[in-house]
This record gives C-alpha cells, sequence and structure tokens, in this order.
C-alpha cells in the first residue's frame, strides 16, 4: 500500500472513530424510555400548605375551559396578593435593606417561557414574566429593566413590604448575630405550581420574595428556567423549593425531567435530584430543598432533603396536603 493511500484510510478510519465518540450508542435507560400518554384529567399541585388555596383558583379556571398557563398565573396571584404571607409578593419578606425584592417565572407546553428577577414594588410578578415571555423576544428581565417594563404595561407601583414584614426585619437588624432564617416550616419561601388542562397540556410557574433579608441584589433559582421551573412537552415539568443556590448548582428542574425522561417516576426523578444536591454541598446543615413533579400522564410526586415539606394537590375530584418523603429528619 502506499503511503498515500494509507494516509487516506488512517484519515477515514479517525473519522469514524470521531463520529461515534461524538453519536454514542443510547444507554439502556435511554432505550428503555417508554412513550407517555398526555392525560387531560385536569389538575394542579403546587409547594406548601398555601398551596391549596392557590389550587383551587387554578381548578376555577381549568373548570371553565382555561388554559393551564391561565390556571398557573391566577393560582399564583392569589399568593403574592396575600398580605398575610410572607413568601412572596405584598407581604414578602424584605432583603437585608428592608427592600421587598421578587424573582418569579412561568414556561407552557411549547417551551416558551418569561422571567423577571430582582423586581421591585410590583405586587404580581408572575403575571409581568408571562407579558415577558408573551410579548418580547427575550427571556429574563432584570431589576429597574423589569419594573419600567411592568409600568409600561400596565401595572401599578405598589409598597409591598407590610408592618408585620417590617417589624421583624427591624427585630433582625437589631439583632446581634443577624443569621439568615432556617428555609422550613416558618419561612416557606417560594410557591411553584404546575397544571394540566383539558387539553393536555402542562405548565408550570413559581414566584418568591426569596431568601428572608439576604444581601441586596441575591437571585435564586426560582427565576432560571431549568433551576427553579422546567417544563418539557413530551415528559412533564417539575418545580423547586428551598435554597436556590443548591438547586442552581445541578440545574434542579432540569435534572428533574430528564429523569422522568429516562422513565422514573416523578417521586423517584425528584430523589435523583436530592441525591445530586448531596453530592455537590459539602455541608448539609439545614440545607432545606425541594422539588415536586409531574409527567404528562397525570402522576405527580415530590422529594425533599429534610422533613416538613409538603405539596397540595388539586383535581375534581377531591383537595388534599401530601407529605413529601424526604432524606433527613428536621431537627
Amino acid at each position: 500500500m502506499k503511503r498515500r493511500d494509507f494516509v487516506k484510510v488512517g484519515a477515514v478510519g479517525s473519522t469514524a472513530i470521531l463520529i461515534e465518540s461524538c453519536n454514542p450508542k443510547p444507554t439502556k435507560d435511554i432505550q428503555k424510555t417508554k412513550t407517555l400518554i398526555k392525560s387531560k384529567k385536569i389538575q394542579a399541585i403546587s409547594t406548601w400548605n398555601f398551596g391549596v388555596d392557590a389550587n383551587k383558583v387554578a381548578l376555577i379556571e381549568l373548570k371553565n375551559n382555561g388554559t393551564a398557563l391561565n390556571a398557573i398565573e391566577k393560582g399564583l396571584n392569589t399568593t403574592e396578593s396575600d398580605a398575610s404571607n410572607s413568601s412572596v409578593g405584598l407581604g414578602g419578606m424584605p432583603d437585608e435593606n428592608g427592600l421587598v425584592t421578587l424573582d418569579a417565572c412561568i414556561m407552557d407546553h411549547e417551551y416558551n417561557c418569561g422571567s423577571v428577577s430582582f423586581l421591585q414594588n410590583i405586587e404580581n410578578p408572575i403575571s409581568v414574566a408571562r407579558k415577558v415571555m408573551e410579548t418580547t423576544p427575550h427571556v429574563m428581565l432584570s431589576g429597574k429593566g423589569a419594573y419600567d417594563f411592568a409600568i409600561k404595561n400596565g401595572f401599578t407601583h405598589k409598597d409591598l413590604i407590610t408592618k408585620e414584614s417590617f417589624q421583624k426585619w427591624l427585630e433582625w437588624k437589631a439583632s446581634k448575630e443577624q443569621k439568615y432564617p432556617e428555609i422550613n416550616h416558618e419561612n416557606h419561601d417560594t410557591i411553584a405550581m404546575i397544571t394540566i388542562d383539558k387539553y393536555g397540556h402542562i405548565a408550570a410557574g413559581c414566584t418568591t420574595s426569596g431568601w428572608a433579608y439576604k444581601l441586596h441584589g441575591r437571585v435564586g433559582d426560582s427565576p432560571i428556567i431549568g433551576a427553579g421551573v422546567y417544563v418539557d412537552p413530551e415528559v412533564g415539568a417539575a418545580c423547586a423549593t428551598g435554597l436556590g443556590e443548591a438547586v442552581i448548582k445541578i440545574c434542579g428542574t432540569h435534572t428533574v425531567v430528564e429523569q422522568m425522561r429516562n422513565g422514573l417516576s416523578p417521586s423517584h426523578a425528584c430523589k435523583v435530584a436530592i441525591e445530586r444536591i448531596k453530592k455537590s454541598n459539602k455541608d448539609l446543615s439545614g440545607l432545606q430543598v425541594g422539588f415536586i413533579a409531574m409527567n404528562i400522564e397525570g402522576k405527580h410526586g415530590a422529594h425533599s432533603m429534610y422533613s416538613g415539606f409538603e405539596y397540595a394537590h388539586e383535581d375534581e375530584k377531591e383537595s388534599k396536603l401530601i407529605k413529601s418523603p424526604y432524606d433527613f429528619e428536621w431537627e
């Protein structure tokens, strides 16, 4: 064989090896992925006990032939406008400077998504996030830009801090240690929701005032697609709550959805994400994170790092609060 021909053969062989390495054979888990049948049973799940009331509003919308996306917005608006809820919107806990800053995102069954972060003085950030999704070429607006966009689109400026939340901030400011409160029973930090409408379409969203007394300018996982919320119309959706920094590290909700794609149940998929958080954080003390998920068949589940997390489920037959499986007992 001439040297020139030898080089040709070698090049072809190398190319074949390169192509093979770039296009590996599917793993057994991927090969076992089953085709999910879309559920047309209207239902909603959302994080924490205040999700019960939010779900009821969402179900009213779904019963009136509303879309999954409309149900998400209206359901979460209920919590945002509840001054007694210190997790989001009106009455949300302030940051270290005594300012209420909000994050939210929303995503539909066609991969459309919108988000706002570090938004101030607007009561319903989930609605602003939807407006970003539907009227701009962008996914996320932040800070003053998000505020200006909201005002330009008819949203009203509002002072969101209440006497109760302001008093708590004063007490925290006066304390010597000024520790961040633990994210658990009394400091829920986020409401996130997943809905399915009569067309079998799935949508998700979340909204929050974030970690109480956080550094000014801090943004958590809630407005980040693939961290706080993710929807895949062929698989399902997932939402996160808890310490956003830990969720961001592993692209938490995208991880959950991909695990469901590989055939895992919603609960098991959430558990896999929790396991990844355990591996990616050296100190797990007080690190509460919870995931909820629903596949397009309508099956749902959850898993959390510590005890205390629960999620609400509502359909046309019943409304209930479900305790999440967890890895560690909260002390």
